[in-house]
């Protein structure tokens, strides 16, 4: 059944909301656990990951305008490392930067692609390799000049930017290429039971909604004061 009704703004902030609050768990908890294991190309993981997320709530709700409010929630989940450690709000920096400019540069490539993303498969990898190239790019200068890691640094020589895309842009526009597409078809495929979810049972919908919210905070909290 096809439910021609529109999302409403309340349901395009709780999206907001669930989007990024998974997105902060998974740059806390998963983050974690790739640099324990040692997985190669963490980095281009978690920048998939977040591509990923914010390709399925716009596969939902096509509106490009969610994606820095989304990366802004991951943001703030990253930064509750700030009043349960007692550290500075710069110690996740460059990390939040890295968030910030993927929902940046996606708005962009969103933007740039248009009504083009869903005609056919195409544009929405090319969509996802434009994103990941261009954040890889952003963020090689930005993280230089606002708080630049020894791995950062290690790029800062004559042929250091072409290194950079070499090893780590290549690697951020192929995982982007790979999860913005997968995660925008499956919320093409969520949608319209969403919808019908809300308007039969928007009871169950808000409360689950709002549990999946909170839960990830909490998880988020519990994991940053075990580490």
């Amino acid at each position: 059944m096809q439910i021609k009704e529109n999302f409403k703004p309340i349901d395009i902030l709780l999206l907001i909301l669930v989007f990024g609050s998974l997105w902060g768990l998974s740059e806390v908890i998963f983050s974690e656990f790739l640099k324990q294991t040692g997985i190669p190309f963490r980095t281009g993981i978690l920048v998939g990951m977040g591509m990923g997320l914010m390709g399925m709530a716009s596969g939902i709700i096509k509106k490009y305008f969610m994606f820095m409010g989304i990366a802004f929630v991951a943001i703030l989940c990253k930064q509750l490392v700030v009043p349960i450690l007692q550290v500075s709000i710069m110690c996740k920096a460059n990390s939040c930067l890295a968030v910030l400019i993927n929902g940046f540069t996606l708005t962009g490539a969103f933007f740039l692609i248009g009504k083009r993303l869903d005609k056919n498969l195409k544009f929405k990898i090319l969509t996802g390799l434009i994103a990941g190239f261009s954040a890889a790019v952003v963020f090689y200068f930005a993280g230089m000049r606002l708080a630049p890691c020894p791995n950062l640094l290690s790029y800062s020589h004559l042929s250091g930017f072409l290194s950079f895309l070499f090893k780590k842009g290549l690697v951020w526009m192929i995982f982007s290429g790979v999860f913005f597409p997968m995660g925008y078809i499956l919320g093409e495929r969520l949608r319209n039971s969403l919808k019908n979810l809300r308007i039969n049972k928007p009871a169950f919908y808000y409360a689950v909604s709002g549990t999946l919210v909170v839960c990830c905070w909490l998880a988020v909290g519990f994991a940053i004061s075990v580490v």
